[in-house]
C-alpha cells in the first residue's frame, strides 16, 4: 500500500477524504495542522502528501518548504480559488500540484496517480525539480530527443531555436505539472536573469506555434492564469 499523508485542518473534509483515499487502497496517515505534520513526516516519510495550505500553527507554504529540504516526496496542496499568491508560492517551494476546492475527487486521485507516477520514473536523486533523466522524452504527440537537438510533432520533424527548445524540454520534463514563471525563467534563462519577463510569454507563443494545430487555442502547452504554465499529459 501506498503511504500518504493527509494535511487538513477541516475534520469533516480530513476524515472524508481518508475514507477516501483508504478505500482507493492508500495507507492513510493525517494531520489537522502544520506542527503535527512535520511531526508525521519525522516519524515516517510518507510516498505521497496531500497538503491543505491553509493550516494553523504552521502555514502549509512553511511545511512545504521545511519537507523540501529534505525530501521529494510528491506533494499536492489543497487550495481554495481565491489563494493564488498562495499557489504560486507552493509551487516556488517546490510542491508538484494543486487541487482547488471544491474539487473533484476523481480529479484528485487522478493527479495523486500521475504524482506517485512520474515521482516512480525520474526516482530518488534529487529535491525540488528534478533534473533531465531521458534524452528523449514524448508526450502528447511530441517527441523531443535532448541529445540530438530534434522535436517532431504528430510525427512530422519541427526545428526549434535553442531557447525555445531548452523551454520545450523544461515544460516536457515536467509535464502534468505547473511550472511559474520564475522556475521556467531560471531553468531556461539562469538564476541571474534581470531581463524583461515578457520575453517568456514571447518565446512560448512561439513554442505554441510549432507545436499546437491552433496556437490560439492551445491544448498541449496550456496557461494557467497567475500561475504559470504546464505541458498537457493528452490520451
Amino acid at each position: 500500500m501506498t503511504d500518504l499523508l493527509l494535511v487538513e485542518d477541516d475534520e469533516t473534509q480530513r476524515e472524508a477524504l481518508a475514507f477516501l483515499l483508504g478505500r482507493e487502497g492508500y495507507e492513510v496517515r493525517t494531520a489537522a495542522d502544520g506542527a503535527a505534520a512535520l511531526a508525521e513526516f519525522e516519524a515516517r516519510e510518507p510516498e505521497l502528501m496531500l497538503l491543505d495550505l491553509m493550516i494553523p500553527s504552521v502555514p502549509g507554504a512553511e511545511v512545504c518548504r521545511r519537507v523540501r529540504l529534505i525530501s521529494d516526496v510528491p506533494i499536492i496542496m489543497l487550495t481554495a480559488k481565491s489563494d493564488e499568491a498562495d499557489i504560486v508560492l507552493g509551487l516556488e517551494l517546490g510542491a508538484d500540484d494543486y487541487v482547488t476546492k471544491p474539487y473533484s475527487t476523481l480529479e484528485l486521485l487522478a493527479r495523486c496517480r500521475r504524482a506517485l507516477r512520474r515521482h516512480r520514473a525520474v526516482g530518488t536523486g534529487g529535491v525540488g525539480l528534478p533534473d533531465d533523466v531521458d534524452t528523449v522524452i514524448e508526450v502528447s504527440g511530441v517527441r523531443l530527443d535532448s541529445e540530438r537537438h530534434r522535436v517532431w510533432v504528430d510525427g512530422q520533424e519541427v526545428n526549434l531555436p535553442l531557447r525555445e527548445f531548452s523551454l520545450l524540454e523544461a515544460l516536457m520534463n515536467h509535464a502534468g505539472r505547473v511550472l511559474t514563471r520564475s522556475q521556467l525563467l531560471e531553468r531556461v534563462w539562469g538564476a541571474d536573469f534581470y531581463g524583461d519577463t515578457k520575453t517568456l510569454d514571447v518565446h512560448i507563443r512561439r513554442v505554441r506555434s510549432r507545436i499546437e494545430s491552433d496556437p490560439t487555442n492551445p491544448v498541449r502547452l496550456v496557461t494557467l492564469r497567475g500561475l504559470g504554465y504546464r505541458f498537457e499529459e493528452l490520451p
